[in-house]
């Protein structure tokens, strides 16, 4: 008969599970969470009030239809040429490169007319340009 009193083990933590938890933890806040930059000065922007008299500025206006033919104010280019093109503007604009110029394309208009335009336009100095679009109507 044993009457030593049995040694009772001293209860054993494994640390690994938990560690492993804590890191997919880590890297699941990692990966969701999203960084704006927000701005850390707070500014009141000033007012400014429309006149009636607004001057309208004179705009370059390059139109290319479906079959990408090019117009100039409404006034038609003779051909596709881009060295046309250019001189064409040049009659309508003159120098003055600081003019907005837009490029109005049909949806179905050829790519390569419209990249054409913006390669002459960026020839010729323009850096305003932007292209108009008509906002979906829902049905």
């Amino acid at each position: 008969m044993n009457l030593r009193p049995k040694r009772q083990e001293e209860p054993d933590v494994n640390l690994t599970p938990l560690i492993d938890v804590v890191f997919l933890m880590l890297i699941f806040f990692m990966v969701s969470t999203t960084f704006q930059k927000e701005s850390v000065v707070k500014i009141d922007l000033p007012k400014a009030s429309l006149d009636e008299e607004v001057v309208k500025q004179d705009v370059v206006e390059v139109t290319v239809n479906a079959a990408g033919e090019y117009f100039i104010n409404r006034a038609r280019v003779l051909n596709r040429d881009p060295g046309t093109l250019k001189a064409a503007i040049i009659k309508h604009a003159g120098t003055d490169t600081e003019r907005p110029f837009i490029i109005r394309a049909d949806a179905k208009a050829p790519h390569q007319a419209v990249v054409t335009v913006m390669a002459v336009a960026g020839q010729l100095g323009f850096s305003r340009l932007s292209i108009p679009t008509e906002r979906e109507t829902e049905n």
